[in-house]
């Protein structure tokens, strides 16, 4: 049965403040659309005519299943990655087969992009959307009926998108084998960008053309502590791994930076189901794994068409983890994710979390 979440820590001190931020995100020069002088084409996606994407605000299924790691602590096994992506599905949707609840999110007419999140794992290889989930995602899109030459898996930089294994050459971008043929690999390097610029706040930006040219994406993060932000998951792996200028968006923690980033219509309109990939999970020291003993297997993985549901719940497993291991509160170490109720203003999910519906799957 789905239960409601335990009521969350934010006090009236900090629901206060938090609103105050968004009350005074002008004066920080950030406004969550395109200014009035910009060109006015509009780079939202358009669905295929008569289809209508499901969406259920405040909606997360979790499914957990011990055993589920390789050997080495770090990978899902194939057929688990297979499974719990199935009973994740099925328990969102209600639909019977992977393939009818693929169906409630993309057409045969789509172009898809798949943005998985490698940062972590750049370096030691052991934390990274895993490339055994990311392959079972893309045959359930193959079964809805779009064709591989329509489908890509994207990256910022080649070395994060190698650490998710879904490439096996850096330099040729080469997908591992277990992809069905015709796949398209890609990374944008930050300079891979063919729309027109918008502007949020005072800065300038683009989204990717791998991320523009598709018509539907399907975001694939992790659960992570994050030294700026606090923490990044669903939101934050769209605003800032398809953007030209990630970096200059990380003022003031990053909020409300992510939460308007998010809000422009060119990615509202693209992005609709959130795949967490929390096979492990890093609880301090993010975003990078640079602290194994503070990486831990977590063996669970998330759906829902709610970033900022999928993302609060995220933060609560983060802070029960730091709280395990005796370390302070993200808003005791000054990096509180004030940017997802940000989010919840600008209509883009559910905060509260007496008001989300998460669904636990175990075994």
């Amino acid at each position: 049965m789905p239960k409601a979440l335990a009521p969350h820590t934010l006090d009236r001190r900090t629901i206060l403040s938090t609103a105050a931020v968004a009350a005074t995100s002008a004066s920080l020069g950030v406004v969550p659309h395109a200014t009035a002088a910009e060109p006015r084409k509009s780079w939202a996606a358009q669905p295929p005519d008569g289809f209508v994407r499901m969406s259920m605000p405040g909606k997360v299924v979790k499914v957990t299943q011990p055993g589920c790691l390789q050997k080495n602590g770090a990978y899902p096994e194939p057929r688990a990655a297979r499974t719990m992506l199935a009973r994740a599905m099925s328990a969102l949707t209600g639909k019977a087969s992977l393939r009818d609840a693929f169906a409630m999110f993309i057409h045969p007419d789509d172009v898809v992009a798949i943005k998985p999140n490698g940062i972590a794992g750049k370096k030691t290889m052991k934390m990274a959307s895993n490339k055994e989930l990311v392959v079972e995602i893309v045959k359930a899109v193959m079964m809805v009926g779009v064709p591989a030459e329509k489908i890509t898996v994207f990256e910022q930089y080649r070395d994060f998108l190698f650490a998710t294994r879904c490439i096996t050459d850096k330099d040729k971008l080469t997908p591992a084998p277990e992809f069905p043929a015709g796949i398209k690999t890609a990374v944008h390097l930050n300079t891979d960008a063919e729309m027109d610029h918008i502007t949020v706040g005072a800065i300038p930006t683009k989204f990717v053309t791998p991320f523009t040219r598709a018509t539907a994406v399907i975001n694939v993060p992790q659960l992570k502590d994050h030294a700026i932000c606090g923490y990044t998951g669903a939101l934050k792996n769209i605003t800032h791994g398809a953007t030209i200028n990630p970096q200059h968006f990380h003022a003031h923690g990053a909020s409300p930076q992510i939460a308007h980033l998010y809000a422009q219509d060119v990615v509202k309109s693209r992005v609709h189901l959130h795949i967490k990939d929390a096979y492990q999970v890093i609880y301090d020291g993010g975003p990078i794994d640079k602290l194994a003993h503070r990486r831990i297997p977590y063996e669970s993985l998330y759906v829902s068409t709610d970033p900022v549901a999928m993302d609060v719940i995220g933060w609560q497993v983060v802070e029960e983890l730091r709280k395990k291991n005796s370390l302070p509160t993200l808003k005791a170490a000054g990096r509180e994710p004030t940017y997802l109720q940000i989010a919840s203003q600008l209509g883009l999910g559910v905060f509260d979390d007496q008001l989300i519906d998460l669904r636990e799957l175990k075994g």
